[in-house]
C-alpha cells in the first residue's frame, strides 16, 4: 500500500523554481548554503525554509562545517524519488480498461 503523505512530500521537494534551482546547483557536487544565498538572492531565512524541504523529502542531506553547512544529493533519496516518479506515472492498460469498460455500461 502506497504511503501518500510520504510521497507527496518528495513531490513538494520538487514543486518550487527555487528548489528546484538548487537541486540543478548541488549537481555539479557539495554546496555551501553561502553560495546558494548569492547565488539565489534569497535571504536565509528564505533557504532554510528550502533546504529543510529538500532534507525533509531526503534527496538532500546537509552536512554542517563551522557556522556553515554544507547540502549534497542522498543517493538513496534521489532513488527513491525516482521509483515514486516511475510508479505515478506509468500506465497499467488493464487496469484503465477494466475501469473504461465500467464506465460505459
Amino acid at each position: 500500500m502506497q504511503d501518500y503523505q510520504n510521497d507527496a512530500i518528495v513531490f513538494k521537494a520538487l514543486c518550487d523554481e527555487n528548489r528546484l534551482k538548487i537541486l540543478e546547483m548541488i549537481k555539479d557536487g557539495e554546496i555551501c548554503a553561502c553560495k546558494l544565498l548569492e547565488e539565489l538572492q534569497i535571504v536565509q531565512s528564505t533557504l532554510s525554509h528550502h533546504m529543510k524541504i529538500l532534507c525533509d523529502s531526503n534527496i538532500v542531506v546537509g552536512r554542517k562545517e563551522g557556522k556553515w553547512t554544507y547540502y549534497s544529493f542522498n543517493p538513496d533519496g534521489i532513488k527513491n524519488a525516482e521509483k515514486l516518479l516511475n510508479y505515478y506515472t506509468t500506465i497499467v492498460s488493464d487496469k484503465n480498461a477494466e475501469s473504461t469498460k465500467k464506465c460505459k455500461s
